[in-house]
């Protein structure tokens, strides 16, 4: 009896080990990353692999440029929380059944300027998701040559109108922010508010 449990064990390592090897390298083995890695580490995988088999880094290289498609679709699977679970549990096969229903989907429909865009701050911009912004603010700053050249900071005060509900009774439902600006040398950096 002991016997045949460890047969069928060992029979059934061995038909795992053979889809593993059919199935080819999974998408972790392409960004060089373990199974559980997190966001974090599978981006910067992802940025160093994308860096090292650029095309344009490897012109000519065709195999440099197979694998550079390999790793944008290893990152466009394992960085979205949706595909990268479905991988997880179903595999290339269950990619390309989500992808037949109307998901993204592993390698369909592949915008490169939306994985390079998400991955570099920003992400896929969709029609319905477009941010409104208000009015660009004008600020004068004093600011001397040396604290452009050396770099520093600044407090800049200004008010704005919000509209929320206050509990109580308020005559002004407005409120003062405070926004620090970094000078960088020779550089400021600007934020715009939603």
């Amino acid at each position: 009896m002991a016997h045949r449990r460890a047969r069928l064990l060992f029979l059934l390592c061995a038909l795992c080990y053979a889809l593993n090897v059919i199935a080819g390298k999974s998408y972790y083995e392409v960004l060089q990353v373990p199974r559980g890695a997190s966001d974090e580490q599978i981006k910067r995988a992802y940025r160093k692999l994308a860096l090292k088999y650029h095309p344009d880094k490897n012109q000519g290289n065709e195999e440099a440029n197979k694998r550079f498609a390999e790793i944008n679709n290893a990152y466009e699977v394992l960085s979205d929380s949706e595909t990268r679970n479905i991988y997880d549990t179903y595999g290339e096969e269950g990619l390309k059944q989500h992808a037949a229903g109307g998901g993204r989907g592993g390698g369909m429909g592949v915008n490169i300027q939306d994985i390079f865009s998400s991955f570099f701050g920003g992400g896929p911009m969709e029609e319905d998701e477009k941010i409104v912004k208000g009015d660009d603010v004008i600020v004068e700053l004093d600011a001397t040559l040396e604290d452009l050249y050396m770099g520093g900071s600044l407090k800049v005060w200004r008010e704005k109108n919000v509209i929320k509900p206050a509990p109580g009774k308020r005559r002004c439902n407005c409120r003062n922010e405070v926004y620090h600006k970094q000078i960088g040398p020779g550089m400021f950096q600007q934020m715009t508010e939603q």
